[in-house]
């Protein structure tokens, strides 16, 4: 009896390599590694990936490059000389070394590591007109992909929550984007930096008009995307500010620290003459961009911290000192349970301010008699005044 046919082996599919704008052996060294250790690195976006081999298309390790700092080159430990083959990567939460096989390798992964962080290909390195024209490349489609995503910095907060969040995690940046408060479909940008010690707040418009986005300051400054509008305020303050990036999942750190709902404020009520008026609308206070001078005098004023809320005093009540009442002149005496009550309400109420509609009834006696006085000599001025002037007629 013949066997039944058994269907055909199939070719495994070959994995299919990443597309990365460069990738080569580089041997990483972490803070907590003893040595140095040797992956396929590829360079995609703001990430860097490792492989355990160029044929894997599954990575084993990554490093974000949003938080990068600076690019350094150094020496081996215990050489006075650099070979040119070791250099650091100095992120905002680690230091990592790398070493590789050649001064151009190393070359290369400065330049496509600065290429893709600060859009713009780095000419002070040494390299090949060759190599430029590859970094050039880099630049375009790494331009094109940031284009079309949001920035790692926008957060769908309220204007409120993001000054929260500046402040409760300094170490996570200053510059948070968020959609605008007045509805129009914008962005704006919020900041947080020290100014003479002093932790200050601003916030900026940027408007959609068309494919563009304009910031809207003194001079207005069109950007092609928002990542572009970050990119503005990063290099015209010297990259003072930084944009903010949570290390950790956004729900899980935020869920403590912004509450749903704000706790009311206990305002000490004041009489209806004495009310507040109205605070403006807060998302019309924008200012210009920070400029070189930290001393510079800014056009509109500053947001204060919301950990340290700054609220009006009402003014103050006129207080009369309270004496013990006297038993009032009337032409028919109250009832005692009147009486006592009124004074029990004097002695207790001694700050209030007496209206002119209770009349004469809830005046002590000792003030009716210097009223009474008051108005004797206010006569009798009167008539000596009279008298003068007839004795000169």
């Amino acid at each position: 009896m013949a066997s039944a046919l058994s269907p055909p082996r199939l070719p495994k599919p070959k994995s299919i390599q990443p597309s990365h704008y460069y990738e080569s052996f580089l041997e990483k060294k972490g803070p907590r590694d003893r040595d140095y250790k040797k992956f396929w690195a590829g360079l995609q976006g703001l990430t860097l990936y490792f492989y355990n081999s160029n044929r894997d298309s599954q990575y084993v390790e990554k490093l974000d490059l949003r938080v990068f700092v600076k690019l350094r080159d150094e020496a081996p430990w215990g050489s006075s000389q650099d070979p040119g083959t070791h250099f650091c990567l100095v992120l905002r939460n680690q230091e990592i070394k790398f070493k590789v096989e050649s001064v151009e390798s190393r070359e290369m992964w400065k330049g496509f590591i600065v290429t893709v962080v600060e859009l713009r290909v780095p000419f002070n390195l040494t390299l090949l007109p060759g190599h430029l024209y590859m970094m050039t490349e880099a630049l375009a489609k790494e331009e094109a992909r940031r284009a079309l995503e949001m920035p790692s910095c926008f957060l769908k907060v309220s204007r409120l929550e993001a000054q929260l969040l500046l402040e409760r995690y300094p170490e996570c940046g200053n510059l948070l984007l968020r959609p605008s408060g007045d509805g129009s479909g914008g962005v704006s940008v919020t900041t947080r930096q020290a100014l003479n010690g002093t932790p200050v707040v601003r916030h900026y418009k940027v408007k959609c008009e068309g494919p563009k986005y304009v910031i809207d300051v003194e001079q207005p400054f069109s950007c092609a995307s928002l990542d572009a509008v970050v990119n503005y305020f990063v290099s015209h303050t010297k990259q003072a500010l930084v944009p903010f990036l949570l290390d950790e999942d956004y729900e899980k750190v935020i869920g403590p620290a912004l509450p749903k709902q704000l706790p009311p404020a206990s305002i000490t009520p004041c009489p209806s003459h004495n009310k507040l008026p109205p605070l403006p609308n807060q998302d019309e206070n924008y200012v210009i961009p920070i400029g070189d001078d930290p001393a510079a005098n800014y056009v509109n004023g500053d947001v204060p911290s919301p950990s340290r809320p700054v609220v009006q005093k009402p003014r103050k009540l006129a207080k009369f000192q309270a004496k013990p009442p006297k038993t009032p002149v009337m032409p028919k005496p109250e009832p005692k349970g009147l009486n006592s009550g009124l004074a029990k309400k004097l002695a207790v109420s001694s700050a209030q301010v007496f209206s002119p509609t209770t009349g004469l009834a809830g005046v002590t006696a000792e003030l009716e008699e210097k009223l009474q006085r008051r108005r004797a000599l206010e006569h009798a001025a009167a008539r000596t005044g009279d008298q003068q002037a007839n004795l000169q007629a």
